[in-house]
């Protein structure tokens, strides 16, 4: 969300038109401000009485799994079980995708091996493909 206008901005603005007699459209190209900017603060005034802007209330993202060791611990006696089992056995509602994110970001994974292994296929000494020649 983008931040808003300075309250000390807003003011001028508002005290230009108001006091100064300044048209909105002209006060709005003079400043670079929109105009329907201006007639929200305009509103906003004449609901709350000022024009300071209005408290955000957005927190940031709530994460379903706050406790890591638990989640480390619950992951230790569960290893055995698909990440949409895990997913409900888990305390609380989650998804099996959240269930994929917070594995990979504890680090756990399925992979049996801890390198890659060679390939099975190798070339047979004695044998050659025929020759299509007569």
């Amino acid at each position: 969300m983008p931040k808003p206008y300075d309250y000390d901005l807003r003011r001028k603005v508002i005290e230009a038109i108001e006091l100064n007699g300044m048209p909105r459209c002209e006060a709005s190209e003079y400043l670079g401000i929109s105009r329907n900017t201006i007639n929200e603060w305009f509103h906003l005034k004449a609901e709350t009485g000022d024009v300071k802007p209005r408290p955000s209330n957005h927190q940031g993202h709530s994460h379903k799994i706050t406790d890591w060791d638990e989640f480390r611990a619950f992951v230790q006696t569960h290893a055995d079980k698909t990440q949409a089992e895990m997913a409900e056995l888990w305390d609380g509602d989650i998804s099996e995708r959240t269930m994929s994110r917070a594995l990979k970001k504890i680090g756990f994974t399925r992979k049996k091996r801890p390198t890659a292994t060679e390939s099975a296929m190798t070339k047979s000494a004695g044998y050659s493909l025929p020759s299509l020649q007569p």
